[in-house]
């Protein structure tokens, strides 16, 4: 409902669809990143992965996970060196949880999953810890989702979707084992922000 909000909506004042709006933001240049229900969102309005384009046309889904319940746990992922994304510059294993009951990655058909996997538009992908591979064995693929697809971009790689939680692992304190592990002061969910930041600042 909210998504179809968002498509359709005008904007008070203007007589401008919301939808146009966000296009036009998109068109200038900027940055859209969407955690958890925010990428739920940016798929169901049709803004990611928006192939060739067509930003509207919804193309997949995020639904119900395999486990049949609500899953709150750290995830192993691994990033798309190939990816255009300008979140995930220079990333390889990232460690982020999740908490969602709908994170299942789910294309409208084989057609649309080869062409996000052909374009690497798909950024992140669940992997075991030593990070080498996607994976779909459960829990370390914590929702079934085809490919093992924890997020997304679109052919820019300026809008971004992921269903893990990277604002949640931004200092060493965040990681679940901070006290019986060294880990660094600085969490790896800083970096996805950074990246943003720096590509702001170069390019607007």
């Amino acid at each position: 409902a909210m998504a179809h909000r968002m498509k359709h909506a005008p904007i008070a004042g203007s007589g401008e669809k919301l939808e146009d709006a966000i296009r036009r933001f998109i068109q200038a240049g900027k940055l859209i990143i969407g955690v958890c229900n925010g990428f739920q969102l940016l798929v169901k309005a049709g803004l990611l992965p928006a192939l060739n384009g067509n930003y509207g046309r919804q193309e997949v889904t995020l639904t119900f996970n395999d486990s049949g319940r609500f899953e709150d746990r750290w995830v192993y992922l691994k990033a798309n060196p190939q990816s255009p994304c300008v979140f995930t510059k220079g990333q390889d294993k990232l460690y982020f949880p999740v908490r969602h009951g709908e994170g299942k990655f789910i294309p409208r058909d084989e057609a649309a999953l080869k062409k996000i996997i052909e374009k690497n538009l798909a950024v992140l992908q669940y992997a075991k810890e030593d990070g080498s591979a996607p994976t779909m064995e459960y829990p370390y693929n914590p929702n079934g989702s085809a490919a093992a697809i924890a997020g997304i971009c679109d052919e820019t790689g300026r809008v971004f979707g992921l269903m893990p939680h990277p604002e949640a692992y931004l200092y060493g304190v965040n990681h679940p084992r901070w006290t019986r592990e060294i880990v660094p002061e600085e969490g790896m969910g800083l970096a996805i922000f950074r990246n943003a930041v720096e590509y702001l600042r170069k390019n607007l």
